[in-house]
């Protein structure tokens, strides 16, 4: 595993957008939003479980609203027929690897039901997206179920959110790096009140990486032979406090997906790539026509999400031989440096 010290896109000098992030620069900057990983990194795997807790769920509300969108279909998102369909969702929202999905749903399926409250229920769809992360990691195996499950949930809390090669991120190649986990906030005003939009994303699809509009092509970057994305797919999840309806929050969510293109997908016909956004604010939605800036702010927060994932990925390989490297951040600042969008930092920020 490369140890070398990471950074996020904000630690490189480098704006992104008109609205200022949030406190932490994560999701979990959503009042009530938690995050927690549960990693598994051996000779043979390279995966994990990353869960996205709203808290209000299970503590007095069964249900949030909640929307979908769909970039391209070819992925396993359990549960997105009852999302789609009611516009909610009745449990946190898992990601993970692809043939280790169903396992995961039955585990976080008999959680939810083991919780306080839960005796009675006899109807609950549990929400588990996944990306496949076959090239660093024995997928076949289908290595991920309860112990990672229960992990993940006992690890969500808030506050800063760990990135890069670690749950449901710890085997994903994204256009030709190292992918994984990467998250982003945004602080905006929508109509007479200001709120947070966050996002999480699990980057493994293909493409040219562009930050900033500069091109980063992985055969340029990174020795050896470009890694090889299997499945070519990304899960989003969007939170916000604002009170959207899952009307409102299925359009948030497609311009979720739209970020990919900012960062260089090329949105394969193999890929699933998905985006839910989700709200835990509890009033009058407000009026459409103010809207924009929000659509704006998750646009910005997704692209960054998607940036982090790879700036803060760790080289990662398998006993096959197979590696997917972390990319250069000097030869990115010195890029970027000559494009004139930041300042050349040394590695130490």
């Amino acid at each position: 595993m490369d140890s070398t010290a990471r950074a996020r896109l904000e630690d490189l000098g480098v704006t992104l957008g008109g609205y200022p992030r949030g406190r932490h620069n994560a999701i979990t900057d959503v009042p009530g939003v938690l995050v927690g990983h549960a990693t598994v990194h051996t000779e043979r795997l390279n995966t994990g479980v990353t869960a996205v807790v709203p808290e209000v769920i299970g503590a007095g509300r069964r249900w949030i609203p909640a929307g979908l969108a769909v970039g391209n279909g070819y992925g396993k998102l359990i549960g997105a027929t009852q999302l789609q369909e009611l516009g909610a969702i009745e449990t946190p929202i898992l990601l993970t690897s692809t043939l280790s999905a169903y396992r995961v749903a039955d585990a976080l399926l008999g959680h939810m039901l083991s919780e306080p409250g839960y005796e009675t229920v006899t109807t609950l769809n549990p929400v588990v997206g996944e990306t496949n992360d076959g090239f660093l990691s024995d997928i076949r195996s289908r290595p991920v179920g309860a112990p990672e499950v229960e992990a993940s949930l006992a690890a969500a809390s808030a506050g800063p959110v760990a990135e890069g090669s670690v749950g449901a991120g710890s085997g994903t190649v994204a256009l030709g790096f190292k992918g994984g986990i990467g998250t982003s906030s945004r602080t905006v005003t929508v109509g007479d009140g200001a709120y947070t939009v966050g996002a999480i994303v699990q980057s493994n699809f293909s493409g040219t990486l562009s930050i900033a509009g500069v091109p980063m092509r992985s055969s340029e970057l990174v020795p050896g032979p470009t890694a090889q994305t299997v499945g070519n797919s990304c899960m989003i999840v969007v939170a916000t406090d604002a009170p959207l309806d899952a009307r409102q929050l299925a359009r948030c969510a497609r311009r979720a997906v739209f970020a990919m293109r900012g960062v260089g997908a090329d949105f394969a016909q193999g890929s699933g790539d998905y985006a839910i956004a989700f709200s835990v604010g509890h009033s009058t939605p407000p009026d459409d026509a103010v809207l924009s800036p929000l659509f704006q702010a998750t646009m910005d927060a997704v692209e960054e999400a998607l940036v982090n994932s790879i700036l803060t990925a760790t080289t990662q390989s398998h006993a096959d031989g197979h590696v997917a490297h972390a990319i250069p951040l000097d030869t990115v600042r010195e890029r970027l440096a000559a494009a004139g969008v930041v300042g050349v930092m040394d590695s130490n920020g």
